[in-house]
Order: structure tokens, then sequence, then C-alpha cells
């Protein structure tokens, strides 16, 4: 793994990976595309499901509920499935949890029950979460520590380019055919049988794949030096406030994004007079800024620390949430659109910034910040019933998360 120089040599820069790694990396990445395109879909579906099953907007926060409730239960589980069985059949586990919600969605649409959609985008949910849990410390594995930061945010990049082809294709196939009063679910059911059986066909795939032999960098104490190398190894996990905060950073970041995007499309329809469709395209750009914000994050943190861009872009979108929750227009619509851009740096941020210097506890400090993604399970159902009167008004309930975020970035990140 990392190969440190003598004492008193030049350092050499440390690589982004090795090319042993270079296939594994790529279906790893891949990984967090997949699970972008499904966590949007369930924006759309949040939408889908008001017209064709009549719900108000707090019923269809059942669908966040499933998908991110998934999270809260899933991420022990996963955690300690792959410290047991490695990362490789952690993703595995991952995929077939997703290929099997994918495929439920058939008998759910064949008998219109929103109760076996619950159950559908529950076990669809345990899918994402487990492949989120592996999928970070895996990434993080394949290459020099010093360069586990980069790696994440390069793989994170695809998880914003899947969130933007996300409501691009429930927009298409969802969206577009919408008959005021109808109840059919076809679209919904051919739709979920597609992804089912693109997911199968990775997880077939991945299965021949062999993983070189990983030292986890974060187990081996080999030199004060390294990245996420445990200086304090007697140290219990929960003791460690660094993480402790980035969990509960972690949560009320997802509760932010939860809620934002599930009410994304009903801002666009109700305070804009876009149609449906053209709110969800709109979404297309809302995703696609999310994206920017990724490179742009990226190529600044090359000059202002991580924790600090993160503290300066949740200041920004408690802004941007003052300005929407004023329905100006196109100002108030823009800044929905530029939410995203600052939220793109979050989620990636405070996970990396949680698990340093945690050593042998980082596989399972993995799961616990995985779990904080449960926020965006029940922070919809309050933006939904402030959006049941005025769907504006929601948008000042983010605040207290991006509140709870700058604090962490600006004091509480500091690893003690």
């Amino acid at each position: 793994m990392s190969h440190l120089p003598e004492q008193g040599a030049a350092k050499i820069p440390a690589t982004f990976t090795e090319k042993k790694y270079l296939v594994t990396l790529v279906f790893v990445t891949s990984l967090f595309m997949f699970w972008g395109i499904a966590i949007t879909m369930g924006d759309v579906l949040n939408k889908h499901f008001q017209h064709v099953l009549s719900l108000s907007k707090t019923q269809s926060a059942f669908v966040q509920f499933a998908i991110f409730g998934a999270y809260f239960v899933m991420g022990i589980p996963a955690g300690l499935f792959m410290k047991r069985f490695g990362y490789k059949n952690g993703v595995l586990l991952g995929l077939s949890l997703f290929a099997l919600g994918s495929f439920l969605f058939v008998p759910a649409a064949n008998t219109a029950s929103f109760g076996f959609f619950g159950i559908a985008l529950f076990i669809l949910g345990c899918g994402l979460s487990t492949l989120e849990t592996v999928a970070h410390p895996f990434v993080a594995s394949l290459g020099n520590q010093q360069t586990s930061d980069q790696r994440i945010n390069f793989a994170q990049a695809f998880n914003a380019l899947g969130a933007i082809m996300g409501p691009a294709i429930g927009s298409y196939f969802l969206l577009r055919n919408n008959v005021q009063g109808s109840t059919d679910l076809t679209s919904v059911k051919l739709l979920y049988i597609a992804i089912g059986s693109v997911i199968s066909l990775i997880a077939f795939c991945f299965s021949f794949v062999k993983v070189p032999a990983l030292t986890d960098p974060h187990v081996t104490g080999a030199n004060p030096d390294a990245v996420n190398i445990d200086m304090e190894p007697g140290k219990k996990l929960i003791h460690h406030r660094h993480f402790v905060w980035s969990v509960i950073a972690q949560f009320f970041n997802v509760a932010a994004q939860g809620g934002t995007w599930a009410f994304f499309i009903n801002y666009g329809h109700e305070k804009m007079g876009f149609t449906d469709v053209v709110a969800g395209n709109y979404m297309i750009i809302f995703m696609a800024l999310m994206l920017a914000g990724r490179f742009v994050g990226t190529f600044l943190m090359r000059m202002i620390a991580p924790h600090t861009l993160l503290a300066i872009f949740a200041a920004c979108n408690v802004l941007m949430c003052i300005i929407i929750a004023q329905s100006l227009g196109w100002p108030s619509f823009i800044a929905l659109l530029m939410l995203n851009f600052f939220f793109s740096i979050m989620f990636p941020t405070i996970f990396s910034l949680g698990l340093k210097n945690l050593g042998a506890h980082t596989q399972q400090a993995s799961s616990f910040i995985s779990m904080g993604v449960v926020g965006g399970a029940v922070f919809p159902f309050a933006m939904g019933a402030v959006a049941e009167y005025d769907v504006a008004t929601a948008y000042y309930l983010p605040i207290v998360c991006y509140f709870v975020i700058f604090l962490f970035g600006f004091k509480f990140y500091k690893v003690h």
C-alpha cells in the first residue's frame, strides 16, 4: 500500500491509485452512480405516486421514509457483514438486495398497493445502504491513504452523475405520460424490471472480478504521518468527538437533502407554474449543479481546507433557503437550483472528516455514518406537512440542518 520514504529523503507525491486496483476501482465507482440514480428516482416516484395513487404530499413522503429508513436498519448489519466476509461480498449482498427490491415493484404495481411499494422500496433501500456502507471504505483502501479523500470525492462525482440521470429517466418514463385521474402503473413496473435486470448483470460480472489482496491501511499503524492511523488505539469509537459530530452532521445533511429533493417538482409546479415534466427537466439541471459543485469543490479544496469550505457552503445554503421561502419567482427558483450546488460537497466531506484517524474503528464508523442517512427518512414528513399549506414556507426548515453542518465544519470536525 503506502510506501513512505525514509526520513530525510524527498517525499514522492502519493499516486491516485495503483494499476492492480484499476478494474476494481471502475466497478466500485460505478456503484456510486447506480445508487445516485435510485435515490433521485425516488423523488420522481414521490410526485408520480401523488398522481396515480391519489396521495397527499405528507403521504408521498413515505417514499423517502422507506428508502432512507432502510439505511438506519441496515447500517450496522452491513458493516458487520463487510467485516466478516470482506468488501467484495458486501458489494454482492448490496447489489442482490437492490435487484430484489426493484423486481418487487412488479407485484406492487399489479396490486396497486402503496404499502407493497413501501416494502419494495425498503428492500431496495437496504441494498443501497449496504453498497454505501461498503463502497466508501472500499474506495479508500484502493491505494495510498494520502489520496483516499481524492478517490472518495472522485467516486462521489459519479454519484452526482447518477443523480442527474435519475430524474431524467424518471421524468421520461413516469411523468411524461401522466394523465389526470390515471391509475396506470405499467410504466413503473417496466422501469423497475429494467433497473433490476441491469443491477443483476452488474452483480454477475462483479462476481468474476478478482480483487487484489488488501492490507487495510486503516488498521495497520505503520507511520504517524499516514492518514487515518489511530493515534490512540485504546480509545473507544464513541470517544472520538469528531466522529460523533460527523454522524450528527450527516443526519441533518441527508435530512435537508431528502426534504429539498422530495418537493423540488412540487415547488416548480406550484410556484413557477411549470408542468410536472418541465419541473422534472429542471431537476436534471438541479442535479447537474450538484455535479458541478463537486468538481468546483474538489478544486477549491486545494486552496481551502475541506472543513472550512464545508462551513462556507453551509452558510451559503442558509441564505439560499431564506430566498427560496420568499416566493420571489425566478430569484427564488434560482436559489433553489443553487441549493444543490452548495450541497454538493457535504456528504463526501462529512464522511471523510468523520473517518479521520480512526484506525481499526474505520469500518464500524462507516456503518454509523451511513446510519445517519436516516435523517432523510423523517425530515420529508415535516416538510410535507408544511408544504400542504405552502411549499415555499417548507424551505425554512432546512435552515436548522445547514446550521448544524456549519458548526461541524467550523469547529467540531477537529480530531482530538
